[in-house]
């Protein structure tokens, strides 16, 4: 059974920082990219980061210098480590892995920012 668990959500200060897991069961996570998309009410879900299969990072114009992407394959986990965080990083935000074979979701953690 596939299992992408998100956790690390919550409520943090604008220009604060919180840290995102993903743990992957289920999947052969060498092989799989792995990316954080967010969905903020009313708006379309967004691709936030993703790192592939070597490690390479690439991010949304959005984030760049604020959020940055790990993996972990001996864990098969990724991070989402977010800091100088704004009240538009607002959203739920969800792991997702995909391989020629396949593409999972978790099931998201919301993320606020607000004062």
């Amino acid at each position: 059974q596939v299992q992408l668990v998100e956790s690390g959500g919550g409520l943090v200060q604008p220009g604060g920082s919180l840290k995102l897991s993903c743990a992957a069961s289920g999947i052969t996570f060498r092989i799989s990219i792995m990316s954080w998309f967010r969905q903020a009410p009313g708006k379309e879900c967004e691709l936030v980061a993703i790192t592939s299969t070597g490690g390479s990072t690439n991010y949304a114009d959005s984030v760049k210098g604020r959020l940055t992407i790990a993996r972990d394959n001996a864990k098969n986990t990724v991070y989402l480590q977010m800091n100088s965080l704004k009240p538009e990083d607002t959203a739920a935000y969800y792991c997702n892995a995909r391989s020629p074979s396949y593409i999972y979701w978790g099931q998201g953690t919301q993320v606020t920012v607000s004062s």
